[in-house]
C-alpha cells in the first residue's frame, strides 16, 4: 500500500513521517499523475487559501475528485478539512465538497489562541488522544451520513463520511499514530 500526501504547502512532511511510522509507504503528491498509483491521499494542514490556489494552479482539483470517486480514502487535517468541506459559514463552497460538513475557519482565534487538549477517539476510547489545535477550524454542522469520531467542548473535531476523514486538529504533530492507523485501515477497505 502507498499513501500520497499533498505536498504543495503545509505539514506534509510530518504526515509522511507518521504514515511511515505505521509501516506504510508514503510519497509526496504535487502533480495529478502522482495520484495514479496511490491507495489514499492526505491533504495536510497549512493555509487553506494558499493550498486551494495551489491545487488549482497545479491542476489537482480533478485528480483529487477522481481519487474520492474511485473510493480511495482522503484524509484532511485542519486546512485540509476546510478544503474537503461542503460548506463554509453556512454557504456552499465551490471547491471539493467531499464531506457533508459546515466549517468556520480560525474559529478559536489567532495563533496565540492555539491549544492542546486530551480527547477521546470513538475507535480507540481507552487512552486519550492529545489533540493539537493551531488556528483550527470548527465544524459547525454535520450531515446525517457523517460519523462523529471525536469531540472537544461539544464540537465535532474528527469525522468520517464514507471514504473521507477530516480532523480540525493536527494528529501529525503528536507521536500518537492511532488516527493515521485508522486512515490506513480505511485505505485497506477501499477498492483501490
Amino acid at each position: 500500500m502507498k499513501i500520497g500526501v499533498l505536498a504543495l504547502q503545509g505539514a506534509f512532511r510530518e504526515h509522511i513521517q507518521m504514515i511511515r511510522a505505521c509501516g506504510t509507504d508514503a510519497v509526496e503528491v504535487r502533480l495529478p499523475v502522482h495520484c495514479d498509483d496511490i491507495d489514499g491521499l492526505v491533504i495536510p494542514g497549512g493555509e487553506s487559501t494558499t493550498i486551494s490556489k495551489l491545487i488549482v494552479e497545479y491542476d489537482m482539483l480533478d485528480a483529487i475528485g477522481a481519487c474520492a470517486s474511485s473510493g480511495k480514502p482522503i484524509f484532511g487535517t485542519c486546512a485540509g478539512a476546510i478544503l474537503l468541506a461542503d460548506r463554509m459559514d453556512g454557504k456552499k463552497q465551490a471547491f471539493l465538497n467531499l464531506i457533508d460538513i459546515d466549517v468556520t475557519r480560525n474559529a478559536y482565534g489567532r495563533q496565540i489562541q492555539s491549544r492542546e487538549s486530551d480527547v477521546t477517539l470513538a475507535f480507540s476510547p481507552a487512552t486519550p488522544f492529545h489533540a493539537v489545535f493551531i488556528r483550527a477550524p470548527i465544524i459547525t454542522a454535520v450531515g446525517p451520513a457523517v460519523t462523529k469520531l471525536s469531540s472537544y467542548n461539544n464540537t465535532v473535531i474528527l469525522a468520517r463520511q464514507d471514504n473521507i476523514l477530516v480532523s480540525t486538529f493536527h494528529p501529525e504533530l503528536t507521536g500518537d499514530t492511532r488516527i493515521h492507523q485508522y486512515f490506513l485501515t480505511m485505505a485497506g477497505e477501499g477498492s483501490c
